[in-house]
């Protein structure tokens, strides 16, 4: 006679404290039990309740006079029924909720009118990401230089060439993205929009929605499962016609994909690290595209080196537009020497005289600010002033980073928190003091500075909260907020007309990283953060607070001059042998044990190194040699461009990682590759 199986949850609740797996294995090595997986849809729709006048009510005018007399005794119900009137001139199906809104009344009205057989309720399913209703729309006329743009691309396409398209910031890039998006939507294709950060998303998708209704799907990380599902769904089933999403959009089942556009494409946000798989979202939406036999845009105002050197070998086309849309220019940018106006007295904490001054004109002006600092946090490190001691990470070879909100140290890797140290651990003294500055101690700086100006702050631990980007970027914009502290997340090609000032809190931080690709990041990153000030018709400013004015990159920024910026660093890159002039492999190895993965990267060099065509660099440590309790050793290996030495390396590089952790000591050890780091 056959029983009722019972599942591993409901075992854990009878044997709470042992070890259920454990037992189940035992019990099936005895034959006592028969193990069955059952495959389950853990997706399960939305509904939402549905007000609709009774069938009775529908045609008889007379009878609705008579229920709005008698309802006069009761003035919710009264209320409520006329809100639904109201409502269903406008939509077919009026949801409950909408209903106690628009009457300022509770569930319990609706239920008596229910009763009443004055309404029904139905239940009808409803999608999880809901977008607001679109309005008319803006004007998308383009201008000479677009128009001009815009037909460099579609002779491009119709050559089967990708695009890069170069135009500077403000220049009205998304304007043409709209006029292939609109040209491909006739076709009856679909759209792939990826942004670089989520952060970005919510002006984007208000744009169009005001140009192309709601046919447009989000995805991203901060959805939950369900939310996903449904957008894969519909991508599936075509009903979505745009999808505008952060890399993992990429992955969606397009049913007739016709344009690929990637905004911002020189963002190393794109690079997926951690964990698998370990893709680069421009390079992948190339390979789709190809695939698909989409075409494809790559747009940015300081392309990546990868992209322009295509350009120059002929791979892409370049498209370019060299100026705003509307009467503005290119911001001015001033460069301050911190040193100078250090020795001068022309510091007032944080902020140079020169800085303040201008925060003050462009408030007394009523513009905006942006003051950017690329470190969250209050203080980036506490120190000793006594002895220098310097508070680390039990887990990692980390300073650990103060954070005044909660008024504990956080550790950026592995997010253990520590309390704040009144005495130092070395020397007992109570000299400990902050050490630099974060986003956090810029915001209550700026605020004692300006009492009277309405401060926010865009950073990740600003933003915790599902929406609250959106809703921080709607209160800039309405002019709610006078100046807004924030990290590399506001520099992404974000568009804020009363912009006129950009204060840059410390360039210097940014140059120091040691990374072959870090001169090419400061000067995207510092050029597009020049580009928040001053749109539209407004000339902006920017001042860049520097104790290096005299860096060969801040100098190109200065000038907005890419083009020379890019001969400077190619030269750079062909002369050490880098990317564009080759590929890379990362190998990452860790294990808690220090001696054992530095011997175990030693055996893997010493394997790999008969392997021709490569040139192996290292093993060394990393800048952070230890996260979480695990210590770290690298190999980086330089290939030839050529992909059929590329596909071979990376199966032998596959089969000596299988064999070196197959050994016994080595098992342990976690062995990570990484290609185009």
């Amino acid at each position: 006679m056959a029983t009722a199986g019972i599942s591993l949850k409901e075992i854990q609740k009878i044997f709470p404290k042992a070890s259920v797996r454990k037992i189940i294995s035992s019990l099936l090595d005895r034959g006592y039990i028969n193990v069955s997986h059952k495959l389950q849809d853990p997706y399960k729709p939305k509904y939402e309740k549905y007000v609709f006048l009774s069938d009775e009510l529908k045609d008889d005018e007379e009878g609705m006079h008579a229920l709005m007399d008698s309802l006069e005794k009761a003035p919710k119900q009264l209320k409520a029924f006329l809100a639904y009137l109201h409502l269903s001139q406008k939509e077919d199906a009026v949801s409950r909720k909408k209903v106690m809104a628009e009457a300022g009344v509770n569930a319990s009205v609706i239920t008596a009118l229910v009763k009443k057989s004055v309404f029904r309720l139905e239940e009808l399913m409803i999608d999880r990401i809901h977008l607001d209703e679109h309005d008319s729309g803006e004007d998308l006329s383009l201008s000479k230089a677009q128009e001009e743009a815009y037909a460099d691309c579609k002779k491009y396409f119709d050559e089967n060439k990708a695009v890069l398209l170069k135009g500077i910031t403000g220049s009205g890039k998304t304007h043409i993205y709209f006029k292939l998006i609109e040209e491909c939507l006739e076709s009856g294709k679909q759209i792939l929009y990826l942004l670089p950060e989520i952060a970005l998303t919510a002006q984007i998708i208000r744009r169009l929605q005001q140009k192309f209704g709601n046919s447009i799907g989000i995805y991203h990380s901060r959805f939950g499962n369900q939310e996903r599902v449904e957008i894969w769904q519909k991508t599936l089933n075509g009903d979505c016609k745009i999808i505008i999403g952060a890399r993992s959009a990429l992955l969606l089942p397009f049913k007739n994909l016709g344009l690929i556009i990637v905004d911002e494409e020189h963002d190393n946000s794109f690079k997926q690290s951690q964990p698998a798989p370990r893709y680069q979202a421009r390079d992948a939406a190339l390979y789709l595209a190809k695939q698909t036999k989409s075409n494809i845009i790559l747009g940015s105002a300081t392309p990546s080196l990868d992209s322009m050197f295509n350009v120059k070998q002929g791979r892409f086309g370049l498209v370019e537009i060299n100026e705003r849309f509307g009467e503005g220019g290119l911001p001015e940018v001033n460069i301050i020497d911190v040193k100078k106006a250090t020795e001068e007295k022309q510091m007032r904490g944080l902020f140079s005289i020169e800085l303040v001054n201008a925060i003050k004109e462009a408030l007394g002006n009523r513009k905006q600010v942006i003051l950017f600092q690329n470190r969250r946090g209050y203080a980036p490190f506490l120190m000793c002033y006594s002895c220098g001691w310097i508070p680390q990470c039990d887990q990692c070879d980390v300073s650990l980073t103060f954070h005044k909100g909660s008024d504990k140290l956080h550790c950026h890797y592995c997010g253990m928190v520590y309390p704040y140290p009144d005495l130092c651990n070395d020397c007992n003294s109570n000299q400990v003091q902050t050490k630099s500055f974060g986003t956090q101690r810029i915001e209550e700086e700026v605020q004692l500075e300006f009492p009277k100006a309405k401060i926010a702050r865009f950073d990740w631990d600003s933003l915790k909260r599902k929406n609250a980007y959106k809703d921080l970027l709607n209160q800039f914009e309405n002019r709610q907020i006078d100046i807004l502290v924030g990290t590399q997340m506001l520099v992404k090609g974000l568009d804020f007309e009363n912009v006129s000032l950009v204060g840059v809190l410390s360039a210097d931080s940014l140059l120091s990283y040691p990374d072959f690709r870090v001169n090419e990041r400061v000067f995207q990153l510092l050029e597009q953060v020049s580009g928040r000030a001053g749109r539209k018709d407004k000339l902006g400013k920017v001042l860049i607070q520097s104790q290096r004015p005299e860096h060969p990159i801040i100098a190109f920024v200065k000038e907005h001059d890419y083009d020379k910026f890019y001969l400077e660093e190619i030269k750079s890159r062909e002369s050490f042998v880098y990317p564009p002039y080759c590929r890379l492999i990362k190998i990452t190895m860790r294990h808690p044990d220090q001696q054992l993965v530095q011997h175990a990267a030693n055996e893997l060099v010493q394997k790999i190194m008969g392997l021709e065509n490569i040139h192996i660099i290292g093993p060394a440590v990393p800048p952070v040699a230890r996260i979480r309790n695990n210590y770290l050793q690298e190999v980086l290996i330089k290939l030839p461009k050529n992909p059929k030495i590329i596909e071979g390396i990376k199966d032998k590089l596959y089969q000596h990682v299988q064999i070196l952790t197959a050994e016994r000591h080595f098992k342990n050890v976690r062995v990570v590759l990484d290609v185009d780091p």
